[in-house]
């Protein structure tokens, strides 16, 4: 029997501006005292009337240019019912069949290319509290989050496990905080995580895929690895007592309770009938011009992938360009060192993937004199195999208890020599080097 999860995510980022999608009450609501930010509008009050946040739908269009998308130059609102108790209105202002953005991709580091189906716009709901009045158990609404600019991000059920589901994730967050749409704080909400998941199984029958499951508002990388390896887990378990398949009306959503560390029903999923989504009367259709979308994509800063693949071209292990790439001051360095403008600055002299390993352990302060604390931790010949095997010898004859440790057969108390002399160097000799020395001197 074959078993393949077949994972998709819907990534809520909610957007950094100044005042909510539809109305001018402030988009701040962390930390505020609850039901203090409301008006009329986003409360959906009769004769109440949306007008629309512009810097809310460019950012919505700079995340989808982000993540390969097309935008689409005919694109409208829509109204989807449902009716919760943190949705005052009854229904949401959201976006159906004609999204800002659409049919994006996201690479993986493997090569792996995850379809993004669509980036469209929303407004956030309100949040419920659960709390205890005079010995009851209650639940209480606070509006304050309803009408705030969410983008829903869409991917297709392209993932085959939670560590690609993670990766995926992060790449999206990496790219979110740089394009500054968003400070996508997950302990704040502003960026909840909701994995769909079900399996292939493949056994002498056939092919066989469960039923689909929604797993709702996750807010950490780990737990929505967690909720997905379970749920991958309670599927096949499910599937082998009951033989259920997927069917266009058995699909469910399911919470994440991350101290016990699984899902549990919540409800059957609502499918895009029962919305009953219709064009929102309140709000025109949008025509948004080719040179509204280039000024946007001209916008765009180097994004992680790229910052990270000029790095390697630099000569930058790839380590260490990801340890790196978000820190502006390191960033700044390499250009002045890549342009080779500054004749102050030997470029031709500096190793530029030692430079950076420097710089990304907290070798060199990067606020003073880069190059001279460069050339002060390397002037201890890195390739200058002589001097550094008698560092190496006199560490060994220093260690004789380690010694006899390796001479039985304890081979990773290597790595407690290549410690030794890298501090003896201050850092400055190569651990490859290192190694090599240290393993020829052992075996004598």
């Amino acid at each position: 029997m074959k078993i393949t999860p077949l994972i998709g995510l819907e990534v809520h980022v909610e957007l950094e501006t100044k005042s909510k999608m539809f109305c001018g009450c402030p988009a701040d609501h962390f930390g505020k005292v609850p039901n203090t930010q409301t008006c009329p509008v986003c409360l959906g009050l009769p004769g109440a009337l949306p007008v629309p946040n512009k810097k809310a739908i460019e950012s919505c269009m700079k995340i989808g240019l982000a993540l390969n998308c097309s935008v689409n130059r005919l694109s409208k609102f829509d109204r989807k019912q449902y009716f919760y108790p943190d949705l005052a209105k009854g229904y949401q202002i959201s976006q159906y069949d004609q999204p800002f953005c659409s049919g994006g991709f996201l690479n993986l580091d493997s090569g792996k290319t995850i379809g993004i189906e669509r980036v469209h716009q929303e407004e956030d709901t309100g949040k419920l509290q659960h709390t205890v009045l005079n010995g009851e158990k209650v639940t209480l609404v606070d509006f304050n989050r309803s009408g705030v600019p969410l983008v829903e991000i869409v991917s297709k059920p392209d993932m085959s496990s939670s560590s690609e589901a993670k990766e995926y994730l992060k790449k999206i967050h990496e790219i979110i905080r740089t394009i500054e749409v968003s400070n996508a704080d997950m302990e704040k909400g502003q960026m909840r995580l909701e994995p769909t998941v079900n399996i292939c199984i493949e056994d002498n029958s056939g092919s066989h895929f469960t039923p689909l499951v929604e797993i709702k508002n996750i807010n950490s990388f780990n737990f929505a690895v967690q909720a997905i390896e379970y749920e991958v887990k309670r599927q096949v378990e499910e599937f082998e007592k009951t033989g259920i398949e997927k069917t266009p009306n058995n699909k469910t959503t399911r919470g994440y309770d991350s101290v016990k560390k699984i899902t549990f029903l919540q409800r059957s999923k609502e499918e895009a009938k029962d919305y009953r989504y219709f064009p929102e009367p309140d709000i025109p259709p949008f025509i948004i011009e080719n040179e509204v979308i280039e000024m946007l994509r001209r916008e765009l800063p180097l994004l992680p992938d790229q910052k990270i693949a000029d790095l390697v071209k630099l000569g930058v292990e790839e380590r260490f360009a990801k340890l790196v790439y978000n820190r502006q001051e390191v960033m700044n360095v390499l250009d002045v060192i890549a342009s080779k403008n500054d004749e102050a600055i030997p470029a031709n002299d500096i190793n530029i993937n030692r430079l950076v390993s420097l710089m990304a352990n907290g070798k060199i302060d990067i606020k003073k004199d880069v190059i001279a604390q460069y050339d002060s931790l390397t002037k201890v010949g890195i390739t200058d195999t002589t001097q550094l095997t008698q560092i190496v010898q006199n560490i060994i004859d220093d260690n004789p208890s380690i010694v006899a440790e390796y001479k039985k057969g304890k081979i990773n108390v290597v790595g407690f020599f290549v410690g030794q002399a890298m501090k003896a160097t201050k850092g400055s000799a190569d651990p490859k080097t290192l190694s090599t020395i240290i393993s020829d001197l052992l075996v004598k």
